[in-house]
């Protein structure tokens, strides 16, 4: 298959111009979808790499190491949380008023929310008031990142031609590799310029404060993009839903429990790999920092191999054979995970990570298509922005809270095998959705 961006369809007959964009048009947004997709989760994985490296100094001076270690990661799945909410929120207004205006207040809400984390002042000022506002400003990024990928993935998805979505949705799928590229990049430059003293006093606050400068440039690319023609014409025959999310449950639960069950290994293994395994190389093993970073940037171009074979080959293979595919080698990664970091080898660490977050892209790669693809379009955003963050509540806000207790009690094979068994639930709940390559999406 030619996975350029070319005009054609696999239908001419069933994509006649008035049910696509211009060629020019879904390029455009599948640029400005990769990009701001790109800032946001810049902005949310930059709180992962601070909670594994410094947050319990700041934050939580005074708890012993292991319980700072467990309230730095709760305070990291409180987002997951949120996410849901703003699910919720954005989804009905995205379903309701359109994709694009829903998408810059996202943007917005996301970026303050992580700049202010960088100039938040730790426990030794405030006090208890440090640890509280951070979990605010912790549950605001969770709310905004509920509403970005669902609006991303719908821009790209539904200006793409027919044969097409797969390919034009791995864009926005893109976002979290190069985002957590650019995340775990700042802090190696910061980590790598100052000793510790420096980095913990005020160095880890300079990636943040980053953020301010990578929302307006986000902003500028979004404001240029036009309202996706399916919105448009839904607008047109009045068929906006007045409640989305009510009519989700009411007639679509069945998809969106599934869904969310689908994407619940892609969160579990992503966390364990990219954001416990750096807290337990550098604290348990004894890893430099600065190792596990680069190898954290190694790891994130198998993310990326990952997300573009998986998302292409799913405009002709469908969508549920690499969803499995990608779940099944999951569960078998998850048992070598640990026995190949605690070799303390980086090759092998490499090998580990890189392994691990190839099989996060495969099982996600599908996703940009698949979620929308299960929802007609007046509750689409709603539903694929809920049925991915939920997701992000079984697999990115339970294992923040279960990994950190498995390992000390159990050693760091069970969370292997954590990982494995998560991947078997999203590998059933993927069999039992429905093919969706071929349904239109009006």
């Amino acid at each position: 298959m030619d996975n350029t961006l070319s005009p054609t369809s696999s239908d001419p007959a069933a994509d006649p111009p008035e049910r696509a964009a211009s060629p020019e048009s879904a390029r455009r947004v599948a640029v400005a979808s990769f990009i701001g997709n790109t800032v946001e989760l810049y902005d949310f994985f930059l709180y992962g790499m601070a909670a594994a490296l410094v947050l319990d100094d700041v934050f939580f001076p005074n708890l012993s190491p292991l319980n700072a270690t467990l309230a730095s990661f709760s305070t990291y799945a409180v987002a997951f949380l949120a996410r849901p909410i703003g699910s919720i929120v954005f989804g009905h207004f995205g379903d309701r008023v359109g994709r694009k205006s829903v998408l810059v207040a996202s943007l917005l809400l996301m970026g303050v929310s992580t700049a202010l984390v960088g100039l938040l002042p730790g426990y030794a000022t405030l006090g208890v008031w440090a640890p509280l506002l951070l979990v605010l400003l912790r549950c605001l990024q969770g709310i905004g990142i509920g509403g970005e990928w669902g609006g991303a993935v719908l821009l790209a998805v539904e200006h793409a031609p027919r044969g097409r979505r797969g390919l034009y949705a791995a864009f926005p799928q893109l976002g979290p590799p190069v985002g957590f590229s650019a995340a775990t990049g700042a802090f190696w430059l910061v980590s790598a310029s100052l000793d510790e003293a420096a980095f913990t006093s005020w160095g880890w606050r300079v990636p943040f404060l980053l953020s301010f400068v990578l929302v307006a440039v986000g902003l500028v690319v979004r404001l240029k993009i036009s309202e996706t023609p399916v919105f448009a014409r839904s607008v047109a025959r009045q068929e906006a839903s007045k409640a989305p999310t009510l009519e989700l449950f009411r007639c679509h639960t069945r998809e969106l429990l599934l869904g969310a069950g689908a994407m619940a290994v892609v969160y579990a293994l992503f966390y364990t790999s990219m954001t416990y395994s750096l807290s337990y190389a550098t604290t348990t093993l004894g890893v430099p920092r600065t190792t596990m970073l680069s190898l954290s940037l190694i790891a994130c171009l198998f993310l990326a191999a990952g997300i573009w074979f998986a998302a292409t080959r799913s405009d002709t293979a469908g969508r549920r054979r690499p969803a499995l595919l990608g779940c099944g080698l999951a569960a078998v990664w998850g048992l070598l995970l640990f026995p190949l970091l605690d070799t303390g080898r980086p090759v092998l660490m490499a090998l580990a990570l890189g392994g691990a977050t190839f099989c996060v892209g495969v099982a996600s790669g599908p996703m940009g298509a698949y979620l929308p693809e299960l929802f007609p379009a007046r509750v689409r955003y709603s539903g694929a922005s809920l049925a991915y963050n939920l997701g992000g509540v079984l697999g990115g806000a339970v294992s923040p809270l279960v990994v950190p207790r498995l390992q000390p009690a159990f050693g760091s094979a069970s969370v292997g095998w954590y990982v494995s068994a998560m991947a078997l639930v999203s590998l059933l709940c993927v069999r039992a959705l429905p093919e969706t390559r071929e349904r239109e999406l009006d």
